[in-house]
């Protein structure tokens, strides 16, 4: 019997999660996605969870949507509602990772892409080993990284968001320190060490003044950033029915370049 793609557990207050697809470098379902979800809204109610870690299995953290199942959604019947479907699913997804009531830690040990690049904006904390990188190859696809952009301009602002979605390149961690995506950045081999301790701090604070603590930021400076993540998620389904977007999911899994013309 195969591992689950998404593995999550409460122990010692902590809501441990972890994508858990290794072999694909963790790229996201349709499964995972509302497997996911689903976790968020049970534990959200929970009054003993008191933290919330996402971690990912092997080398990369998440290499972003599974481009296979996209492939497969391209020769259904319908794509076009399927692709408004993941889209508004993985909105869904990110605006309750955003809102989740306790503080929220993503523990990044590789490389992060596409739409991995949304979870880890959607935590409230991230601690990155210095083999982590972020890049948003979107447009080399044909698509846009839409649902991502108002969470990246809510974390680092214009200037790295434009880097990010623009540039196309991937960026070290510790530029991505510098614009504030990452908080804290360690060696590989002392990343678990520094989590321990991370979690630790954390647990210090009361359960109800972390949760306002955390609520009040979110009014302070989020205004409006959920309905920006609704509605890019229209202009991101939209943007996956073009021949653009069709040539560049081809090409990639064909192995060859795209041909824009």
């Amino acid at each position: 019997m195969d591992d689950p793609a998404l593995i999550s557990r409460l122990e010692d207050r902590i809501l441990k999660v972890r994508l858990n697809r290794p072999s694909k470098r963790n790229a996201l379902t349709r499964e995972i996605l509302t497997g996911l979800k689903n976790v968020l809204s049970v534990h959200a109610a929970r009054e003993e969870v008191r933290l919330l870690v996402l971690e990912g299995s092997g080398a990369v953290f998440c290499a972003g949507m599974d481009l296979s199942e996209m492939q497969e959604t391209a020769a259904a019947s319908n794509p076009e509602e399927l692709w408004a479907e993941d889209a508004e699913s993985y909105a869904e997804t990110m605006i309750a990772l955003l809102k989740f009531p306790a503080p929220t830690l993503a523990v990044v040990n590789g490389p992060v892409l596409a739409g991995g690049v949304g979870l880890v904006l959607a935590c409230d904390l991230v601690l990155g080993s210095e083999t982590a990188s972020f890049s948003l190859p979107e447009p080399q696809r044909g698509i846009v990284a839409a649902v991502v952009t108002p969470l990246l301009h809510y974390r680092i602002g214009t200037g790295g968001a434009s880097w990010m979605l623009l540039s196309q390149t991937p960026c070290s961690v510790q530029q991505c320190a510098a614009w504030g995506l990452v908080q804290q950045v360690v060696p590989a081999g002392e990343l678990e060490s520094a989590k321990g301790a991370l979690i630790t701090a954390i647990l210090k604070g009361s359960p109800g003044a972390l949760a306002q603590t955390k609520e009040h930021l979110f009014r302070v400076a989020g205004a409006g950033l959920v309905e920006e993540i609704r509605g890019a998620a229209k202009l991101s389904g939209a943007a996956r029915k073009s021949s653009e977007a069709r040539e560049g999911l081809a090409a990639f899994l064909e192995k060859r370049v795209p041909c824009w013309d």
